[in-house]
């Protein structure tokens, strides 16, 4: 056990000096009410016999995921990652971002519901990356990572996917 901790200390020194760290939750949860989960359904439904009705059964089949994954999360507490910012990238969980791979950066602060840190990460498959910020200091994040890589300044309200994800529970 010993040995375990200090190969992820070890480990955490070859990627920087940690400077601000927090948790987040892997995926955001939602106060659903009874009423939500009774909409969704009947949306679910209406959408399934759509598709069936237009032979689009492909269509069928992912509202029926969706709905399964949407439950689902219902059910299950989902596990606190850790964020951690180095001296030479960021740290999610068990993904590392080296600060040549960030792009810019920017932070969403509309107290109570937005405080969000968004990366512009140089990768098609992670174009940008929405962290939120819960108990931490925007100011003190913004000036972390202004010594590594620029701000984004015309970025400063929360990106429509994440606004449609807050305001309908999803």
């Amino acid at each position: 056990m010993e040995d375990e901790n200090y190969n992820q200390e070890e480990e955490l020194l070859d990627l920087g000096e940690p400077l601000i760290s927090w948790e987040v939750d892997e995926y955001a949860i939602h106060d659903r009410s009874r009423t939500w989960y009774v909409v969704m359904a009947i949306l679910g439904i209406v959408l399934v016999v759509y598709s069936i009705a237009t032979a689009n059964f492909l269509f069928a089949v992912i509202i029926l995921m969706i709905g399964v994954i949407s439950l689902l999360s219902h059910f299950n507490k989902p596990d606190r990652v850790p964020v951690i910012i180095t001296t030479s990238g960021l740290i999610i969980a068990d993904m590392y971002y080296d600060f040549d791979s960030i792009g810019d950066f920017s932070i969403a602060y509309h107290p109570p519901e937005v405080s969000t840190l968004y990366l512009n990460i140089d990768s098609a498959l992670h174009p940008l990356l929405s962290i939120p910020l819960e108990d931490v200091d925007p100011v003190e994040v913004r000036d972390c990572l202004l010594a590594f890589c620029p701000e984004n300044l015309e970025r400063t309200d929360e990106t429509l996917t994440d606004m449609v994800k807050r305001v309908y529970k999803l």
